[in-house]
């Protein structure tokens, strides 16, 4: 990467764009509604059960002026969601001042790990334990989305509940590989605690992007 790209980059008028895509969201509070998603790649995090793994190096992801993803997201929806990787990692600013002077809604999900940027009308904050989130995402959380992977997750989740302010909406979503032994677990805690709700990954059961 030149010195130029390099600047460009640091400053968030290119990013490193893994994929771009107009599909359904199939999480959380927006689920079954259009938006044109935006995966930037990066991610130091490492998830073992990550299914977008392709998405940690941000290396292989060519740098893209942030400009040709707005003309890109114009054609297709008014609203985008900006995930990764880690879409923290990099600076936000220019990207979604951009999709905004186009009225264009901008929602990110993220584990909140790295610096606070960006414009953001909807924040989706989901923690992990190897990374904790930083304060301020705790404090412009819209939607905490807890994922549940064994029954040890359930504390974890009640532990970050705490930490978010008062109007975020709280989900526990069954990581997919367990979703089978999961599910009803997270059924029945939602019934005897019912601040949380349950998210489904509902892309995956429609096979969709």
């Amino acid at each position: 990467m030149d010195n130029k790209t390099k600047e460009l980059v640091n400053k968030g008028e290119m990013l490193p764009l893994m994929e771009e895509f107009y599909t359904i969201q199939g999480e959380g509070a927006h689920t079954g509604t259009a938006a044109y998603f935006i995966r930037i790649g990066g991610c130091d995090i490492g998830c073992h059960w990550c299914d977008v793994k392709e998405s940690w190096n941000a290396a292989i992801h060519p740098p893209t002026h942030a400009d040709i993803i707005v003309e890109n997201t114009k054609k297709y929806a008014k609203t985008v969601v900006v995930t990764g990787g880690e879409p923290l990692m990099w600076n936000l600013d220019y990207l979604t001042n951009r999709l905004k002077s186009y009225h264009i809604k901008t929602h990110i999900e993220t584990s909140g790990a790295y610096s606070f940027s960006g414009n953001w009308d909807w924040f989706c904050l989901s923690p992990k334990k190897t990374k904790l989130p930083l304060e301020k995402s705790y404090n412009e959380a819209n939607e905490l989305k807890m994922i549940i992977h064994n029954k040890s997750d359930f504390l974890f989740a009640e532990e970050q509940s705490k930490k978010v302010n008062t109007k975020c909406q709280l989900f526990l979503q069954p990581e997919w590989s367990k979703k089978e032994k999961m599910t009803p677990l997270i059924i029945d805690y939602v019934m005897k605690n019912p601040k949380w709700r349950i998210s489904l990954q509902t892309h995956k059961y429609l096979n969709i992007p």
